[in-house]
């Protein structure tokens, strides 16, 4: 590699190895080997939730879970909690690993729940690593509108 002046530390006749740089090296938040791996599964669970006429419907991606590591509950009256914890696969002395890209650790998503949200009615299934969450709604009473005939 040619010797280039770096702009990153003001000293001519450096070496600047785009392989080695750490451009966030002096950035006031810990290095990615600090941060624990037990949120990461807490970040990567993707949950959809959409409004029909008739419930709120949650889905959640979890892949490689049984419905039995997954608890799905509503505190506090109005709040979703959806939690559970996907297992570190365990390491044989024989295996190579050469990435680790999969997930794995404690999961935690909360979503507060509008007024019109039936929270004694609340169901969930799992099928095929999606579980799907169901919150009726309430039916929403139309006004009681009377006509009133106009003398004169």
């Amino acid at each position: 590699m040619a010797m280039i002046p770096s702009f990153f530390d003001n000293r001519r006749g450096t070496i600047f190895d785009p392989f080695t740089w750490e451009p966030f090296k002096d950035f006031p938040f810990p290095p990615s080997s600090l941060v624990s791996h037990e949120n990461s599964a807490f970040v990567n669970t993707r949950i959809d939730w959409k409004e029909t006429p008739e419930a709120h419907v949650f889905k959640a991606d979890l892949p490689g879970l049984k419905k039995e590591e997954v608890k799905v509950e509503v505190e506090d009256e109005r709040v979703l909690q959806i939690s559970g914890e996907r297992n570190v696969e365990k390491e044989d002395k024989n295996d190579t690993w050469h990435r680790v890209e999969r997930s794995s650790g404690k999961f935690l998503r909360r979503f507060r729940l509008p007024e019109n949200a039936r929270v004694d009615q609340v169901k969930a299934t799992m099928e095929n690593g999606v579980l799907t969450v169901t919150v009726p709604k309430e039916e929403v009473k139309k006004p009681d509108v009377k006509a009133i005939e106009i003398a004169g």
